[in-house]
């Protein structure tokens, strides 16, 4: 697909309903051809709209009228491009642990959490953060009433996947019973983001979209939390440094390594060494990644077809569980997979 397709493309199917600016703003630049040639003198991987938009917004330029918009980022291409190619789209939503929590609140505890693609940490405090899970009419609250984060998830489902729950009028609710216990938190990326560099959660931000201000105030306070305790991130390929981080887990405690939509930025075989590598250690598995990102998740996955187009599959050490809204909005149990 060239950069015009994609960028019509996530108009259409990724920011349609989710940020009107986003959606006026990438169809205006698919139809621009002056801009559209230079963000093809871009690496591929660089030209994707997320990035560009938050590189635009981290600068200062405009994003309310698109022809504004088209003319700022043209005037001021060469700081568009340096932030573009050192930048990355870390995006770090701790909405997403609500989909974790409850495959974490069943593994043996204490846990040592590996997150790789962790960006700045911010899944890495599963059991700082407050949740609602709503499963028909049943709110069940989880977590520090006074945390400055409050997630909310809406569950359906009862499959096999789906950890013990309550029994509320016969019907199983598949929700988590309690915290994880954390020993000890770890994570791994190209480039960490630090939580106490104030351009560094300035760009975090840049990559909330502009109407989505639930999720920008969840991000500021979850960046709270991780200024309080800084976390143990190191620099690196995941492949390179896997092994050392869950050898490096605390006598006692589970090693659990976890990702959530970053193996899709991995080559097909990259994505295969990983994989390997996490069999052969052999610890629990966490993995919340989109379609076509793990092959043996796919083939295991049971014949029930998506409720949504923009869904992720949980999955526990390649064993299907869920599929889960990108922002862990949302928690659909499957029955047993292959």
């Amino acid at each position: 697909m060239d950069t015009a397709g994609r960028y019509r493309q996530f108009a259409a199917t990724e920011a349609r309903g989710n940020s009107p600016s986003y959606e006026r703003l990438s169809s205006a630049v698919s139809g621009d051809p002056g801009l559209l040639a230079l963000i093809d003198e871009l690496p591929p991987p660089k030209r994707q709209p997320n990035l560009l938009l938050g590189a635009v917004r981290f600068l200062g330029g405009p994003i309310d009228d698109e022809s504004a918009f088209r003319d700022w980022t043209a005037r001021h291409w060469p700081r568009v491009r340096a932030t573009v190619l050192e930048r990355r789209t870390q995006t770090n939503e701790p909405g997403r642990c609500a989909a974790l929590l409850p495959v974490l609140a069943r593994l043996p505890q204490p846990l040592a959490l590996i997150e790789v693609g962790a960006s700045a940490g911010l899944c890495l405090y599963p059991d700082r953060y407050r949740y609602l899970y709503r499963h028909g009419d049943v709110v069940t609250a989880l977590g520090p009433a006074d945390s400055p984060v409050v997630l909310e998830c809406l569950t359906t489902g009862s499959g096999s996947g789906a950890p013990p729950g309550g029994d509320r009028g016969g019907a199983v609710v598949p929700e988590p019973v309690r915290l994880p216990e954390i020993a000890w938190r770890a994570g791994v990326d190209l480039n960490p983001l630090d939580v106490t560099d104030p351009q560094d959660v300035r760009w975090l931000e840049s990559l909330v979209w502009p109407e989505q201000h639930q999720r920008l105030a969840r991000l500021r306070g979850a960046v709270r939390i991780a200024r309080a305790e800084p976390p143990e991130l190191v620099r690196g390929d995941l492949n390179g440094t896997i092994r050392e981080l869950v050898a490096a887990a605390p006598a006692g405690a589970t090693p659990v390594v976890f990702h959530s939509a970053v193996i899709a930025y991995l080559t097909p075989d990259e994505r295969e060494s990983f994989a390997a590598t996490m069999r052969e250690l052999a610890c629990p598995w966490i993995s919340n990644e989109g379609p076509g990102v793990l092959p043996e998740v796919d083939r295991r996955l049971p014949d029930v077809p998506a409720t949504e187009h923009l869904l992720f599959t949980l999955a526990l050490n390649e064993r299907p569980l869920a599929r889960t809204g990108p922002h862990g909005q949302s928690l659909e149990w499957l029955p047993s997979g292959g």
